[in-house]
């Protein structure tokens, strides 16, 4: 395979010439950010950590967890990377099942939604690019819920997440 001569790659950011001692390391056992009965959220890199660039969150959904109703973002991509079990992703036209190993990316503005639908656990890795706050939206979304109506509407799209069932 010949590849062109050149290659198109973003603007440098960085403009030193000995490079920088700055690297993150967050051990595994690092307790999740988020706890509840249906699952966890481990904040992994946040739009803090990553100065914006993106936002990874490990997610673990317990047995038949909702997950997330068909929403779109107009700021940032998803991204969704199966680690274990099984997790149904709706692709914007149709549920398939994502399994340890699958990979689904949805573009801004791209319909999707997720849910775990068997009776055994999962986890799954969610990328979010260019990174936003996304801890609060993680921290308060069942306590949102619960209230509902119009303080769950402006929390929603305070956070970029604009769900349309």
């Amino acid at each position: 395979m010949s590849y062109p001569e050149q290659i198109p790659y973003p603007e440098p950011r960085y403009h030193g010439d000995k490079g920088e001692v700055n690297a993150v390391f967050r051990p595994a056992d690092t307790p999740a950010g988020v706890s509840s009965p249906g699952g966890s959220t481990h904040f992994l890199a946040t739009h803090a950590s990553t100065g914006g660039e993106f936002g990874l969150y490990k997610a673990e959904l317990g047995p038949r967890s909702a997950g997330a109703s068909t929403h779109f973002h107009k700021a940032m991509s998803e991204s969704f990377y199966v680690l274990s079990g099984e997790l149904e992703l709706y692709d914007g036209e149709k549920w398939v099942t994502g399994r340890a190993g699958d990979f689904l990316y949805v573009p801004v503005g791209g319909l999707h939604a997720f849910k775990n639908v068997t009776d055994e656990p999962m986890s799954m890795l969610m990328l979010f690019s260019p990174g936003a706050p996304r801890e609060e939206y993680f921290e308060r979304v069942a306590e949102m819920a619960q209230r509902g109506g119009e303080e769950l509407e402006q929390f929603r799209v305070r956070h970029d997440s604009y769900f349309v069932d």
